[in-house]
Formats: structure tokens, sequence, C-alpha cells
């Protein structure tokens, strides 16, 4: 059994998370995984032959084992894959779609970003202009959700990421690792939002 979740409502989608597979599951992070470790996560069994109950996080943003996964759309195991985004242009999209047995959900929450400003702020630091995205951020702050904001930056990553733009790559595996940062570290989320922002304005 395979769920496909994503969206920007965070606790929403952890609440799901938790109704599918009850508070016993193994956490697998996508970009601590291999295109080989794809056959143990979606084949392997347990010590026991047990059916596992496995999240499997941030699949898209690894691009060699989320290309590989039209390859595994059946399983014996219960699995949740969190997305950060979902692209339902691209090809796993539309062969996971088509396979009856795959929920697909999108977890929406009320806008509370300016989607637009969102963009201009990721495409400043990707133009290597980190302290003036930083700047725009500031300016929102008070009044926007980090939150929704790293989840529209990360948006317009993997846009970047669809068109080979050569930054978009180590860009998207900063993104991830404050978003991770984010979920559980007890910091404003602002301040890590702004840190990633000058990360990515100082890559080559």
């Amino acid at each position: 059994m395979i769920k496909i979740f994503y969206g920007t409502d965070r606790q929403k989608t952890q609440q799901a998370v938790e109704k599918v597979l009850g508070g016993n599951y193994e956490v697998i992070e996508a970009d601590n995984i291999s295109r080989a470790d794809m056959e143990t996560i979606f084949k392997g069994t347990s010590l026991f032959g047990e059916t596992r109950n496995i999240l499997l996080k941030g699949l898209n943003e690894n691009k060699e084992c989320w290309e590989s996964f039209p390859n595994y759309l059946k399983t014996t195991h219960n699995m949740v894959i969190w997305l950060s985004a979902l692209d339902k242009r691209s090809v796993v999209y539309k062969a996971a779609s088509k396979v009856k047995e795959i929920e697909i959900k999108e977890f929406t929450q009320e806008e509370k970003v300016d989607r637009f400003l969102a963009f201009k702020i990721a495409d400043e630091a990707f133009a290597g202009r980190g302290v003036e995205a930083v700047k725009m951020c500031e300016r929102v702050q008070q009044t926007d959700d980090p939150y929704l904001m790293m989840g529209a930056i990360i948006s317009q990553a993997c846009k970047r990421l669809e068109v080979r733009n050569s930054k978009a790559i180590r860009a998207i595996k900063i993104l991830a690792k404050a978003d991770i940062d984010m979920k559980s570290a007890d910091v404003d989320g602002w301040n890590i939002v702004k840190i990633a922002l000058l990360e990515i304005g100082q890559l080559k």
C-alpha cells in the first residue's frame, strides 16, 4: 500500500501519516539514500518477516531515486511518501496516478504568504543576491508564515530542477535541510529561511 501526500499544511499531513501508519513507523529521509536502496525500502522485509510501516520523506528531491520510483509502485509494505511538492506534468506522477491502489492527496493550508513575492525572493537568491533576498523576507516576516514561504521557495527550486538549472540540486539540498530544521528545531522559522537564502546566494 502506497499513499503519496504533499502540500503546504504540515500539521494535517502529519495527522494523516499517523492515521495511516499508527504511532510506530520507520522514517527514511530520501536525501540519505541511493538508487540501490530503493529495492530494500520497497521490497525488503524486516528481521521478523513482518509488513513494515514506512514514512519516506522528500523522495522527489532525490532525482535519481525519484526517477526510479515507477519501478516500485506496488509493495507489500504500508508506505507514505511525503513530498515537498508534486509536479503533475512529470512522468513519475503520471505513472503513479494510473495505479488504482495508490492514493495521492494534497493538504493545503490557507494562504498567508504572497507567492509572487516568494518567487521573487527565490529568484534573488538564485541570482547570487542572498542579502537582498533576506531583506525582502524581513519586510514581510511580521505578516507572512515562514513555513509557507519555505514551501513556496522549495516549489520554485523544484521548477528550476526541471529545466536542469545548475544550482537547483545544491539549492534543494540546502532547502531540504532547512525544512527538516524548521520541523525539529526550537528556532524561529524565519531565521532558518534567511540562512538558507544566504547559502543559496553563495552558490557558484
